[in-house]
Order: C-alpha cells, then sequence, then structure tokens
C-alpha cells in the first residue's frame, strides 16, 4: 500500500513576516531582496507593529544599499509609508508604532539625509513618496526631524529646489511638508527664506491660476507664504527690499479684474476663489500687526503700491457670498493705516461704491455706480445694514472707522465738527453718529439695536483721551432759551435715551453701547460729570435699574449703571450741581455700599468681560434671536479692567476728598494724591531741618572752639607781629631823622652856596659833591640798619621755633623714656609674680605631700596606740617603739610650726609687690611651705 504525505503546516503572519525579515537580511541578490520586500508591503497595512518591529532597520539599509535601482527603492518608499498610515481595523494600528518608526529615523541623522536625497531623485515616484515619508516623520516627532532636516547638507535646499518641480503631485507634497516645517522656527522660516522661496511660490500661485482661478495648491502657497513672514522681521524686510510688494499688488489687481468679467462660477470654485482670497488678505495683515517691528515702512510700501485702495474697492465690490472676504478686507484695510497720520488723512480722500451690497432688483451688475468718500461709506455699512447675515462686515467696517480715528486727534475732530454740522443742519441724518444717538427712531431698536450700539462705539472711540472732542460735544444742545425752550445738552441726551430704554426693555445691546459713551465720556472730565448731575433724576434712576430685581441685560447692564455711578460720584466735586458729599449720602444710603460693590463684582465676572481676551472676535455666537453675542467693544473692556479697583473703592472715599484732574492744561478740583504727598514732603522736611538743625548746633559748637584756638594763635601772631612792628617803626624813624638832619644841612649848605655863590663856585661844587657822598653813605648806613633790624627780628624768630622745636622733641623722649621705664616695671613686675606664682604653687604641693605624710604618721600613732593599749604587757622595745614615734610627730609638728612662720613671710611679701592674700590663702600657702619644709 502507498501512503499519502501530509499537507505541510500552514504557516501563520508572524513566521512568514520573520521568514521575510531574514530573508531581506541575508539575500545576495537584488531580486531577492525586492521580493522579501514586496511579501513585507503586503503585510504593512494590515501588520503595521509586526512588520517594523522585525524587518525595519533591514528596510532601511535596502534603502541605502539599493538606492540605485528605482524599482526597489519605490517598493521601500511605499512599505515605510504603509507603515505609517495603516488600516483602521488593524489591531496593530497605533500611534506608538509611528512614533516608534519616527524615532528610527531621526535617531539617526544619515536616515534624515538619506530620504533628502531620494527629493532630488530623477524618478518621480522616488521623490513623491520621500516626501510623503518625510512629512509622516515631522508629523511624528517635530522637533527632532526639524533639527535633522536643518543640520542635514543642503536639505533645506533640496526641499526648496522641489518647488520647481514639473510634477503637481510632487509639488503639493513639497509646499505641505514646508508648510508643516516652518510654523515656529525662525531659523527654518529664515533658510527657506533665503533660498529664493517666495520667487517659487509666487511662480506656482501664477501657474496655477492666481487667486481667482487657483486651486488648492494656490491656498497652500499662500499659507506657506504666511509661515514664512509671521512674527519674522528679517524674513519681511527681505521680502520687502527684493520687490515681492509689486506681485502681492498684481495678484490683487489680477482679482479685480477678473471679478468684473466672471460670471456663472462653479460653488465650489466660488468657495475656493474665497479661500484664496482670504489667505492672501491674511498674508498682507502679517506686514502690519499692530506694535511690531517695520509696521510703518511695511504700511508706506502698501500705500505706495495701491494696495490699500485695491484692497478697499474689494470690501466695497458687488459680488455676492463674500461677506467673510470683505470683511476682512475692511479688517486689512484698517491696520494698514492705524497709526500713520499721513496716510490716515489720505484714506479719507478714497472713493468707494456707493451701495456697498448688490441690488437684487438690478440684472446688470456692469452699471457703475455713484462714488462716495470712504468714510461717509463706512459710516452707511455700520449704521444703515440691518441685516444680521452681514454683521461680520459692519464690524469690520466700525473697526476701519476706529483705525482711521487712532492715535490722530485732527482726525477726531474733523469727524466729530463734520457730524455735528450735519446734526445741526438735519440733512441726511441717517449716517450721522450724533444723528442716530441723540435723536433716535425707536422702532429700529427692536428690529437693529446694533445701529444705536455701533454709533456709541464710535463715539466712545472719538472722545476716549480727547478733552477737546469731549468738551466740544458738551456744547451740541436741544431747545431755544430765547424762544423760552428747556436747554438739553447732549450728555444729558443721552442719559435720558438710556434711562427711558431701561424703562422700556429695550435691547440691552442698545442701553450697554450708551453706558460704554457715557462712561468715557465723564471718566476724568468733571464738566460732564457736572453736566450728567444737573439733571437730578439721573442718579435716581440708575439706582433704581439697579435695585430692580430683574431688568433687561441682567448683571451687565446693572454692573454697568453702578460703574457709571462710581465714576461719577469719583470726578465729582463740592461745587457739582448734586455736591459731592450729598452724592455720597444717596450712593450708601438709597443704594448701600453692598449692592454697589456686588454689582460691580458680577459685572467683572461675567463671561462677557471676563473671558473678552480669549473669545474670538471674528466667529461670532449668535443668541436665540438671531443676533450675535456682541456687547463689549475691545478698548471699552481694557478701561473697565484697568479702572475697576479704582472705581470700586470710590464709594470708601471721603466727600471731602476730591480728584485733582488737568484738562487743556488747566487743573480742576483737588488732588489727594497731591495732599498726602505734600503731607509726606512737609513730614520728611521737618525732620530734615531738626536734623539739620543739630548738624548746625555740632557745627557752631566745632566753630566756636575753633575759632578760640584760632584766636589765641591770632593773638600770638598779633604780639609777634606788635613786637616786629615796633622794631621797624623805630628804625625807620630813626632813618628819617638822619635824612631830616642831611636835608637840613643841605638846605644850610645850599644858602652859603648861595651867598658865596659869586665867590667860590668850584668851592661850591666839591662842597656838593662831597654831600652828596655822604648822603648815599648815610642812605646805604640807614638801610644797613634796617636790614640788620629785620635780619636780628627773623633770627629771634627762628631761635624761638628751635627753642620750641628742641622743646618737643625733649618733651617726646622724656615720654618716650617714661613710657619704656613704666614698661620695664611693668615687665619686672609680670616676672616677679610669675615667680612667686611658682613658688606658691610649687609650696602648695609640699604643704599637700606633707598633710598626707602627717596623716599616714597619724593612723599609724593611732595604731600604736591601740596597740599599746590592748596590749600593756608587751615588752620594753614595743615601749620605745612607741616613744620613738611620739618625739617623730612631735618634730613633725615643730616642722608645722616652721611652715606657718615661712607663709606668713611670703604673705608680706605678696602684699609688698601689690597682690592681694585672702585667709584662705594664707593658710594654703603656710601649709605649703611646711610641707616643703618638711621635705626639705
Amino acid at each position: 500500500m502507498f501512503s499519502i504525505a501530509a499537507a505541510p503546516a500552514k504557516q501563520s503572519v508572524s513566521e512568514t513576516i520573520t521568514v521575510l525579515s531574514g530573508r531581506l537580511h541575508s539575500a545576495v541578490l537584488l531580486e531577492d531582496r525586492r521580493a522579501a520586500i514586496l511579501g513585507l508591503r503586503s503585510f504593512a497595512k494590515d501588520f503595521p507593529a509586526s512588520v517594523a518591529s522585525g524587518a525595519l532597520r533591514c528596510l532601511i539599509g535596502s534603502l541605502s544599499k539599493d538606492g540605485d535601482d528605482v524599482d526597489t527603492v519605490k517598493v521601500i518608499l511605499e512599505t515605510l509609508l504603509l507603515l505609517f498610515n495603516p488600516n483602521e481595523n488593524s489591531p496593530e494600528a497605533s500611534d506608538e508604532v509611528s512614533l516608534w518608526l519616527a524615532d528610527e529615523f531621526t535617531q539617526r541623522q544619515e536616515n534624515i539625509t538619506l530620504l533628502l536625497d531620494f527629493v532630488v531623485s530623477t524618478d518621480s515616484y522616488s521623490r513623491l513618496y520621500s516626501l510623503q515619508l518625510l512629512a509622516a516623520i515631522l508629523s511624528a516627532r517635530t522637533e527632532r526631524t526639524e533639527e535633522c532636516i536643518f543640520t542635514a547638507p543642503f536639505g533645506i535646499s533640496r526641499l526648496v529646489a522641489t518647488l520647481a518641480d514639473k510634477k503637481d503631485a510632487v509639488r503639493g507634497e513639497c509646499i505641505g511638508l514646508l508648510i508643516s516645517l516652518t510654523p515656529t522656527s525662525r531659523e527654518l522660516q529664515k533658510l527657506v527664506a533665503f533660498e529664493n522661496a517666495f520667487e517659487h511660490i509666487f511662480a506656482i500661485v501664477a501657474v496655477d491660476g492666481s487667486l481667482s482661478s487657483g486651486g488648492r495648491t494656490v491656498e497652500d502657497c499662500l499659507i506657506l507664504l504666511a509661515n514664512l513672514l509671521r512674527r519674522n522681521v528679517s524674513n519681511q524686510s527681505l521680502f520687502r527690499e527684493s520687490g515681492f510688494i509689486t506681485n502681492l499688488a498684481s495678484l490683487l489687481e489680477d482679482f479685480l479684474k477678473s471679478q468684473i468679467s466672471s460670471e456663472n462660477v462653479a460653488i465650489w470654485a466660488q468657495t475656493q476663489c474665497d479661500r484664496n482670497v482670504y489667505a492672501f488678505l491674511a498674508v498682507l495683515r502679517l506686514f502690519v500687526v499692530p506694535d511690531s517691528a517695520g509696521v510703518a515702512i511695511n504700511q508706506e510700501a502698501f500705500w505706495k503700491h495701491g494696495l490699500v485702495y485695491n484692497t478697499l474697492q474689494l470690501a466695497f465690490s458687488r459680488a455676492e457670498g463674500q461677506i467673510a472676504v470683505k470683511a476682512e478686507a475692511l479688517t486689512t484695510c484698517g491696520d494698514m493705516i492705524r497709526g500713520s497720520k499721513p496716510l490716515q488723512e489720505s484714506f479719507a480722500q478714497l472713493m468707494v461704491p456707493a451701495s456697498l451690497l448688490a441690488d437684487d432688483t438690478t440684472d446688470d451688475t456692469h452699471i457703475e455706480l455713484p462714488k462716495v468718500y470712504v468714510i461717509d461709506g463706512l459710516l452707511d455699512l455700520t449704521l444703515n445694514t440691518c441685516d444680521a447675515q452681514v454683521f461680520d462686515l459692519r464690524f469690520s467696517a466700525c473697526e476701519c472707522l476706529k483705525a482711521y480715528f487712532s492715535n490722530h486727534s485732527e482726525v477726531r475732530s474733523h469727524f466729530l465738527s463734520r457730524a455735528m454740522t450735519g446734526y445741526a443742519s438735519g440733512v441726511d441724518e441717517s449716517a450721522n453718529v450724533l444723528a442716530v444717538l441723540l435723536r433716535p427712531d425707536p422702532t429700529k431698536f427692536a428690529r437693529d439695536p446694533y445701529r444705536q450700539w455701533f454709533a456709541s462705539v464710535i463715539a466712545f472711540h472719538l472722545l476716549q483721551d480727547h478733552a477737546t472732542a469731549q468738551s466740544v460735544l458738551l456744547g451740541v444742545t436741544e431747545g431755544d432759551a430765547s424762544k423760552d425752550e428747556e436747554v438739553v445738552t447732549s450728555i444729558q441726551t443721552i442719559t435720558a435715551h438710556l434711562i427711558s430704554g431701561i424703562s422700556r426693555g429695550d435691547d440691552a445691546r442698545v442701553l450697554v453701547g450708551y453706558l460704554m459713551l457715557l462712561l468715557g465720556w465723564t471718566f476724568e472730565n468733571l464738566d460732564a460729570v457736572n453736566d450728567f448731575l444737573a439733571e437730578g433724576t439721573n442718579v435716581q434712576s440708575l439706582i433704581q435699574a439697579i435695585s430692580q430685581p430683574s431688568i433687561t441685560g441682567g448683571e451687565i447692564v446693572k454692573g454697568l449703571c453702578a460703574l457709571l455711578l462710581g465714576v461719577v460720584y469719583d470726578f465729582s466735586t463740592k461745587d457739582s450741581p448734586l455736591p459731592r458729599s450729598k452724592l455720597h449720602s444717596i450712593l450708601t444710603e438709597r443704594l448701600g455700599r453692598e449692592t454697589f460693590l456686588h454689582s460691580l463684582n458680577q459685572l467683572r465676572i461675567h463671561p462677557l468681560i471676563r473671558d473678552f481676551e480669549v473669545t474670538s472676535q471674528k466667529n461670532f455666537h449668535y443668541s436665540n434671536n438671531g443676533l450675535p453675542n456682541v456687547f463689549f467693544d475691545a478698548a471699552f473692556v481694557n478701561f473697565v479692567k484697568d479702572n475697576y479697583s479704582r472705581i470700586g473703592r470710590s464709594i470708601d472715599r471721603s466727600p471731602e476728598l476730591e480728584i485733582s484732574i488737568i484738562t487743556n492744561g488747566v487743573e480742576k478740583g483737588i488732588s489727594r494724591e497731591l495732599v498726602d504727598s505734600l503731607r509726606h514732603e512737609v513730614g520728611n522736611k521737618q525732620r530734615a531741618m531738626e536734623e539739620m538743625q543739630d548738624k548746625i548746633a555740632s557745627l557752631e559748637e566745632a566753630i566756636c572752639h575753633r575759632e578760640a584756638t584760632n584766636q589765641r594763635a591770632l593773638d600770638e601772631l598779633t604780639r609777634e607781629l606788635n613786637k616786629f612792628k615796633t622794631a621797624f617803626e623805630h628804625a625807620e624813624q630813626t632813618c628819617e631823622d638822619k635824612v631830616r638832619q642831611l636835608l637840613q644841612q643841605q638846605a644850610a649848605t645850599e644858602e652859603e652856596q648861595k651867598r658865596q655863590a659869586s665867590l667860590a663856585q668850584a668851592q661850591v661844587i666839591a662842597r656838593e659833591t662831597k654831600l652828596q657822598k655822604d648822603l648815599i653813605q648815610t642812605q646805604k648806613a640807614a638801610q644797613s640798619e634796617i636790614e640788620r633790624v629785620q635780619f636780628r627780628a627773623e633770627a629771634e624768630e627762628a631761635d624761638l621755633k628751635a627753642t620750641i622745636n628742641r622743646l618737643e622733641i625733649d618733651l617726646m623722649k622724656a615720654s618716650r623714656n617714661r613710657i619704656e621705664e613704666i614698661q620695664g616695671l611693668q615687665k619686672q613686675n609680670d616676672t616677679l609674680l610669675a615667680a612667686e606664682a611658682d613658688k606658691r604653687k610649687e609650696s602648695e604641693a609640699e604643704v599637700e605631700r606633707l598633710k598626707e605624710r602627717i596623716q599616714k604618721l597619724a593612723a599609724n600613732a593611732d595604731e600604736e596606740r591601740a596597740k599599746a593599749r590592748t596590749a600593756e604587757t608587751k615588752s620594753s622595745h614595743e615601749l620605745a617603739a612607741r616613744e620613738t614615734a611620739q618625739a617623730e610627730l612631735d618634730d613633725l609638728l615643730i616642722v608645722f610650726g616652721d611652715l606657718e612662720d615661712k607663709a606668713a613671710r611670703y604673705k608680706a611679701r605678696l602684699r609688698e609687690l601689690g597682690e592681694d592674700v585672702s585667709d584662705g590663702e594664707e593658710e594654703g600657702k603656710i601649709e605649703d611651705e611646711d610641707n616643703g619644709n618638711g621635705d626639705g
């Protein structure tokens, strides 16, 4: 019989993967390795963990070894990609596998470099798959992959060069990889930009159809461009200086031209077009981020290339279905002029179409609408568009107006002046902020509460930190006093609308708008506060609104009313229509401190205030009535948070303390801070004055002492000087007497010569010559006498100084000798004391030894006596021994007496040396000496 062979055992998946991995590792032929890789690829999708654990390193090694074979490289890259993207239903699918794979690549730099080498391969599949694999690794291990690509030789250069690839798929993958690589790393952003990435990006955008016809690739290019420019000043400078602003302007111009001729565009194409334009506007906004470096230069460049004007035309175009794009365009326009006074002034001169939204009754979209100035167009859009669908557009138009006002007081004053002129004339009040605020139409509140809200926000920004505008607007009144009509100021009118709106239950947005305006107007404005308090019912009405259990707007309106009352009280004075002290009593008695602070606290913790910064100001949330939940302006929220604590503490301030405000260079009110500072300064000055007085007294005492010393020295010098002066005067008088005598003799001689002139002319001449000689000798003698006297005086003075110096030297020598003698005596005394102390210690030791010997002898004597008493009948030699012991004891007593005499002598000697000796020490010394003598 023939036996049938049994079928071989079925091999498991893990065993198959192990066999294939071993074959890949040990195969010599390229075809064998490729076959093993194909087998592993078939398992990679469903068993990624098993394939990765068994064959990952072999796959990477084969990628390096067989890199020249295109087919093998393609299969390996496909297998690796399948490992990163397994089936969702696979039992081994896990994020840990991706992390493990990414770690295997990023922990060795050569692995990433190997993939970058395939990016520039001639095979399109190798380029595509290597880019996809790098993107997968980057997604799993972002930081480590960024570092490897950054440090790889020519890594970034190769990636950027791939942007010029002819294959759309490769180019698209490269864009995606660069987008993932450049969102945060500044160094990578700079490196990519300096590899001429901007030029490649604009080339791709142009090839792909630009903004109007471009697909997702255009959007990705703009996202990559945004990554390279976001918060990167060097890249922005490179972009601007390389002339790419012109490319941006060309893109927008081409888009606007295409909008005119485009008709019947598919919905998906229009959606992609809107996404492209939105991304383009986002790129523009990156150049004009407020408070960033280079904003002013970028704004000027945008204006120069017409980007501001074209963006404005985009915002006011008649195209339908682009609300988000138009809103972003208006926001971008605001950013491009914010804070630049020349651009703000030039911006108002631009013209836009009169009607922003397309007219549904007009079929011809090519009809050219009349032009209006952009400010009028923005106001019309903000105030007269009541459709809730375009709220984003209205909000952005308001933001653009606020950018037009920002940090430019002249523009705000001009805008307010025009509004006041239009309000006074009563012509076309629909887009006039003052007309909307002061002459509201209650019928529109329910349909469009944001009309009042936007008007209040615009007025708030007009008046904020602008005292001149606040004062000018206070002058707007209703009523003619000459016709006996009641004159009502603008702030009273707005307050009346607020109170009536609260009583009617108007929409909270209307009330919030009024309250924001009043708070910004009255803060640090005493005139506005006084105007508000001139109507006595205003305070009562606000207190009543806070006290109501339920009110339209709830805690928001109550908190703002309390905030307004706190501001009014904080900046009121005793001269206000409602004096500060009375206002304080009304607030504390009728409202109460706890209710006031509770209302403020509820406002502060309300989510609309508390979470304002973290809430998106673009994607608005809508309430049940179809209106967005927008209640506050950003500047007002900052105002509340900055001044909340101050206003909360205002109710605890004494009515006698007033706030000092400087308005237009004029100080109003009394400054509590100034009073406190002056008091503190007075106290400091008083303490400083007392210290100075003490210093002056001590200095005066020192000066008096010094003056006395100087006076004594001066008196002594004066006496010496007088002595010298007396001697000099005596010598001078002697000289004068001699000279006088000589003159008298000369006169007599001259008379004699005159009498005898005719007789002895020669004799007279001879005598005269002799007299002249005598005179000279006499003068010389006198001069010699004077010099001698002076020399004698100087000699005496020198002798005195020498004597003083000799005495001082003798005194110093005597002092030094005395000190040396004292030191010698002290050393001798110390030596004697040390010697006596040593002797005293030796005597004490000797006394101790003698005491011990006496005790021993006494013990022996007692023992002998006992023996004698008990054995009286002993032999005579025992009696002799006892007598001998008694004799020795007597000798010791004699020695002890000698020691006492020596101790007395030592005591006397120590006392002579000046040392104090107590009785105990005397006895100890005596005993020591006795012991010493005994030993001797």
